[in-house]
């Protein structure tokens, strides 16, 4: 979140942001309102108490000189003292309260080098990889939602029966090629000097406000045990959205030594997420789902640091597709599309073949989203008490927070299937895949199980 003094010493800015993220239903001006009246009743309330020190001091002086009825009249006094002050307090906590749920709605700040645009035409492409020699021609790729279930290796039909549209089942060879990636990219992160953590998948409301999930995603997320209101207690739990908030909410309240920075953690989880699936013709196959796995980098750092590590973060996600051999590109996100909670944000997309879409590149197939790299600076830090201690007897002062996702699996496996794809419709295992599928080179698939996999005049 931002300062309550950043906002009030620089409400242009502010604005500014508001406007150019495309962020709605926000009134800059009545919380600036707000916390006028509060800093005056504060200050009201300094004027009631030092008043009423003032004459209590003087009760026990009156009385000693036998100036009853003036010590009756003090004693008056200060109690209407009291009863005042009170009554400016308790309208002060409530105007602090509401200050800090306003607070919340507001953006982060987006840093200057940011593109100012309004939607996803607007972001700036930085560079390709991968596209000097592309070993398949786009117009002979068969998707992978299709391939998947002549592979018998993706199965909709039988997750959407299990547990509604937007989950399926990944099974043989599919399912180990998965595993292998989640391994891969475990592996490759603990070379880049990331430590792992394994983090519980259900998670409080208090974590989910730290991030910035909470209160403007609330309907994107899974909440368990929810209440029929919209209060969200601390009690409340949600299934993981990403991984990124119970590891950066790791060191929620917590004070770090400047010794300890900078921290990276790496961290594989499930994630659940309600918005997935909604995109018109994205709902087929497995790119957007309701669950789908994935591994989360997450780094704290100094403030003066943060930006020269967002770019090396950007390079550590994108190490795990040069490995691969996949091409990709990487965006400059714009204020419009960057996100609520960002300063700074690049997108890395692979190259998926099949599909030609509108919006795909010149060579034919489509774009899919695998990491945001992001920089929050002490957005999330703010929310969630983040803090660190520059030299021992110095004051505590919040730090940066940076993560990407070291990639998203579901996608990956996606662009694998397309781009490493054979005419016979059988899959090439990368080579730097081969050690975690046991040497396998080659992904051929299985016999399909069930009466509806055999032809109607077989059935008995």
């Amino acid at each position: 979140m931002l300062s309550r003094q950043f906002v009030r010493e620089n409400p242009e800015t502010v604005r500014d942001a508001i406007e150019r993220k495309g962020v709605t239903g926000v009134d800059l001006d009545e919380i600036l309102e707000i916390d006028e009246e509060w800093r005056e009743l504060k200050a009201r309330g300094d004027g009631l108490r030092h008043e009423r020190n003032e004459v209590s001091s003087t009760i026990g002086e009156l009385k000693q000189e036998g100036k009853e009825e003036e010590a009756q009249e003090a004693i008056e006094r200060s109690q209407e003292l009291k009863d005042e002050l009170q009554e400016v307090e308790d309208r002060a906590d409530e105007l602090e309260a509401e200050l800090e749920k306003r607070l919340l709605e507001l953006p982060n700040v987006p840093h200057e080098s940011v593109p100012t645009g309004e939607d996803e035409s607007d972001n700036v492409e930085r560079y390709r990889e991968g596209f000097d020699d592309l070993r398949v021609d786009p117009d002979d790729v068969v998707p992978h939602y299709d391939l998947g279930e002549e592979l018998d290796i993706l199965d909709f039909e039988r997750g959407a029966k299990v547990s509604g549209g937007g989950f399926q089942f990944v099974k043989g060879d599919g399912a180990k090629l998965e595993r292998a990636l989640i391994q891969f990219f475990l592996d490759v992160h603990e070379e880049q000097d990331y430590v792992e953590v394994s983090p519980p998948i259900p998670i409080n409301s208090a974590s989910m406000r730290g991030t910035g999930q909470l209160p403007k995603f609330a309907e994107d997320a899974y909440r368990v045990g929810a209440r029929q209101d919209d209060e969200y207690d601390d009690d409340d739990l949600w299934l993981l959205p990403t991984a990124e908030v119970p590891v950066t909410n790791m060191y929620r309240d917590e004070i770090l030594l400047d010794d300890d920075l900078p921290v990276k953690h790496q961290a594989f989880s499930p994630n659940f997420r309600r918005e997935a699936g909604e995109h018109g013709t994205e709902t087929r196959g497995y790119v957007r789902v309701h669950q789908f796995n994935k591994v989360e980098l997450v780094n704290f750092v100094r403030p003066e640091e943060s930006y020269d590590r967002l770019e090396g973060l950007l390079s550590e996600a994108e190490e795990v597709l040069q490995r691969l051999g996949l091409p990709y590109r990487v965006l400059d996100m714009c204020t419009g599309d960057m996100g609520f909670t960002q300063a700074k944000k690049y997108d890395i997309e692979v190259w998926a073949p099949a599909d030609d879409m509108e919006d795909g590149p010149d060579v034919g197939g489509r774009w899919l989203e695998v990491s945001s790299v992001s920089n929050f600076e002490d957005f999330q830090a703010r929310r969630a008490g983040l803090r660190y201690r520059p030299e021992r007897h110095e004051g505590a002062e919040y730090l940066h927070t940076l993560n990407g996702s070291g990639v998203a699996v579901p996608r990956v496996m996606v662009a694998v299937m397309e781009y490493y794809q054979n005419d016979d419709g059988t899959v090439t295992v990368p080579e730097a895949l081969r050690p975690y599928m046991n040497g396998q080179e080659v992904i051929e698939g299985h016999e399909p199980v069930g009466e509806s996999a055999v032809g109607a005049g077989d059935k008995e």
